[in-house]
């Protein structure tokens, strides 16, 4: 089991950690800063250093609760320090949009269904894009949508993290939004939720921003229909 560092805290860089276990160039260790890719945000990448070495990471993925860290050599043996050090400008851009992708789905899902659900997001180092479940769809509604996004962001609302057991999660309203979600929370002993303060709280296992501010200026760079309720617009941020 891998303790996982970027859950409780999104913002450190760097950390020393011990290599527990070592198959090619596949790397467990006892803790880790690297977020395997899961739910739309890609991976982590950066580097390991070691006896002297520096290896990248490459690709970081999760198995059942271990994380697997590929890098670009063997690192043989097992049972020594390491210092893990993330790509901080790759993280914070996947941190921003994240946040940012949160924002929107409140403020489509606060609308009392005016608007529709959204059903997929995938994040980007410099874009993201957002999935919805549409009746009607325009380009007037979804700048609408990001016109009232972007009144989140300025009112620079806390993001808080709080950790909660499945019973708690489940008797909470919309805390999942679709069925998979609902029957996920029923599988964990304890749930992570991020909650930004006074404008909705989502069970999620990803980096966030500490304050919407940080997310910048959301802008609309695209939408498209996916068929006859399925539609995507796509995001870049700017600013901060």
């Amino acid at each position: 089991m891998t303790e996982k560092l970027y859950l409780q805290n999104s913002y450190i860089k760097e950390t020393k950690s011990r290599l527990t276990a070592s198959m090619d160039n596949n790397l467990e260790f006892d803790r880790t800063i690297f977020y395997p890719t899961g739910g739309g945000q890609p991976c982590d990448t950066g580097i390991i250093r070691v006896n002297g070495k520096t290896f990248n990471v490459i690709e970081v993925t999760k198995k059942e609760d271990t994380v697997l860290h590929r890098i670009d050599g063997e690192l043989k043996g097992i049972d020594f320090e390491v210092m893990q050090e993330i790509d901080w400008n790759r993280r914070y851009s996947h941190m921003r949009y994240h946040t940012a992708i949160h924002i929107i789905d409140a403020v489509v899902h606060h609308s009392s269904g005016k608007y529709g659900m959204i059903t997929g997001s995938q994040i980007y180092q410099d874009r993201a894009r957002v999935d919805f479940d549409f009746p009607d769809f325009s380009r007037e509604l979804a700048e609408r949508i990001i016109e009232d996004s972007n009144k989140v962001v300025i009112e620079k609302h806390p993001i808080l993290i709080r950790e909660m057991t499945s019973e708690e999660a489940l008797s909470i309203p919309d805390l999942a939004r679709t069925e998979p979600g609902r029957e996920l929370i029923k599988r964990l002993g304890v749930v992570r939720v991020i909650e930004i303060k006074g404008v909705d709280a989502q069970a999620d296992g990803g980096t966030h921003v500490n304050n919407t501010a940080e997310v910048g200026k959301i802008n609309l760079s695209g939408i498209e229909s996916k068929g006859k309720r399925n539609k995507r617009m796509s995001i870049v941020l700017t600013g901060q």
